[in-house]
């Protein structure tokens, strides 16, 4: 049964019609979940689309093998707390870094949605290509198109159903097996997941749950919930509806060109009988993977997939009429025929967002080498000996660069500092590594005016290129100043 519908006529006045829609909806009125069986899709940016998937799962499989100068492309284990990307480490001290990028790509985000609407949802987001890309191509391959699919799912469980949904849940376990082992590979790297795989799932019992989990979740997304996850759990997709206005480019029905909406007549005037370019065939619904309509209009669910676009393109070639009767658009360009322009919104978004990224640019050029820091042991003091006072410091140095260093301790201020290691002058400092010890910095007595007093110690290459310094302070004895 459908279900009376309202969409907007060629002179902006509203007119009742019916709709496919609700044979193809996501939700009954009851609550109930509704299967979407989306045609096969094509045409020219379902070719395009599909190009960019197979270049992103290509990095997604390929960047856990990565390695720039021996550290990892990108690693983000947060139970060691080892954090690589483009092959650069951060540690905890980093921490502020990574927030402020993170808030960069928030306000990216933001400003690309405000120009772009959802195309990251239709052409880059994970569960759409993961989805689109892979899951519905087996469902295609195994029960066919559309009418077959719906066909299979209507028939009783007999031989022909049970081997075709069997085969394909299979192939769908695998392949969530294969994703929870590389995203595994993105959180602790690719060789130790092979030693965990090698080693059997007794050896690490707690890491083979784990994995089972989460391939019972990837199962559960791809193989049932599917496009309820862009529906109805997504943020992004409550986001958008804040974001987008007039000016933002989407797909867009053009109402004023589609109405009044009618089934084809081979020959007839359609414009001299008043009506649009729409012939009613319901093909822009029928490939739809969220199972809407865009004729009603921009909507939630739409995620800019431009299955839409192709379907109806295709279609108006066949009849002879234009292309881009459904085309990327902006609101005010269907209804007031405004072309596109950069708003004052998206010039103060891309101000912020270029201050943003260039105080993120300064905080990675200023991030240093290493870190060095020189604390003095709780409840030391100095000792006194040839007229020298000392005192101990313990040092930790934590070596941010990509390749192994040799360093020197010196002291910048105050002046005639002398700096003693516990082992040779030099210190060897492993690539991503921390290194700890004991220095003694000791001064002539005379130049000890203060029993305590701030010194800065600096840490040098072998070129005598100052890597850090810390400021601490030097202990000596108490003096009556007269």
């Amino acid at each position: 049964m459908s279900e009376e519908k309202h969409y907007r006529g060629g002179q902006g006045q509203v007119v009742e019609a019916e709709t496919f829609r609700d044979s193809v909806g996501t939700m009954e009125q009851s609550g109930k979940r509704k299967w979407v069986f989306p045609r096969k899709p094509k045409g020219r940016y379902t070719d395009y689309r599909t190009l960019v998937a197979v270049i992103l799962l290509s990095l997604f499989f390929a960047i856990p093998f990565i390695k720039i100068n021996g550290n990892p492309l990108l690693l983000l284990n947060i139970l060691d707390r080892q954090f690589f990307i483009a092959g650069q480490p951060f540690y905890p001290q980093d921490f502020f870094i990574l927030a402020m990028g993170a808030i960069t790509s928030i306000v990216f985000i933001i400003l690309f949605t405000v120009v772009f609407g959802r195309i990251f949802c239709g052409w880059i987001c994970p569960q759409t290509i993961f989805l689109e890309m892979i899951f519905r191509k087996i469902d295609y391959l195994i029960e066919g198109d559309r009418n077959k699919q719906m066909k299979l799912d209507r028939q009783e469980w007999n031989a022909e159903k049970i081997g075709k949904r069997g085969l394909k849940y299979f192939i769908f376990v695998i392949i969530s097996l294969i994703i929870t082992h590389w995203m595994f590979m993105y959180i602790v790297g690719h060789q130790e997941v092979l030693n965990i795989m090698q080693q059997g799932p007794f050896a690490n019992f707690s890491n083979f749950l784990v994995m089972i989990l989460f391939t019972g979740a990837f199962y559960f997304t791809f193989a049932w919930f599917r496009e309820q996850v862009c529906t109805l759990v997504c943020p992004y997709g409550r986001l958008q509806g804040v974001l987008i206005d007039k000016q933002t480019i989407n797909v867009y029905y053009d109402f004023k060109r589609g109405e009044n909406r009618s089934k084809w007549r081979k020959g007839e005037d359609r414009a001299a009988e008043g009506k649009g370019d729409c012939i009613d065939c319901n093909q822009c619904v029928v490939v739809c993977p969220t199972g809407i309509d865009i004729r009603d209009g921009q909507q939630l669910e739409c995620v800019n997939c431009t299955a839409c676009i192709d379907a109806c393109d295709e279609v108006m070639v066949k009849v002879g009429l234009p292309k881009g009767l459904i085309r990327y658009a902006t609101e005010d360009e269907i209804e007031k025929e405004v072309p596109f322009k950069f708003t004052n919104r998206m010039k103060a978004y891309s101000a912020v967002l270029i201050l943003m990224v260039g105080f993120l640019g300064f905080l990675l050029s200023n991030r240093g080498e290493m870190e060095a820091k020189f604390i003095k042991p709780a409840g030391s003091s100095y000792f006194v000996r040839d007229g020298n006072i000392t005192n101990i410091y313990n040092y930790t140095f934590l070596n941010k660069s990509t390749k192994d260093q040799i360093v020197t301790v010196k002291i910048i201020e105050p002046e005639h500092g002398k700096v003693t290691l516990s082992g040779e002058d030099k210190i060897m400092l492993k690539k991503d590594q921390i290194t700890k010890g004991t220095v003694n910095i000791s001064f002539p007595e005379k130049e000890v005016q203060v029993s305590k007093q701030k010194v800065k110690i600096g840490v040098y290459d072998t070129s005598g290129k100052l890597l850090d310094s810390f400021d601490t302070y030097f202990e000596g004895p108490f003096k009556i100043q007269f």
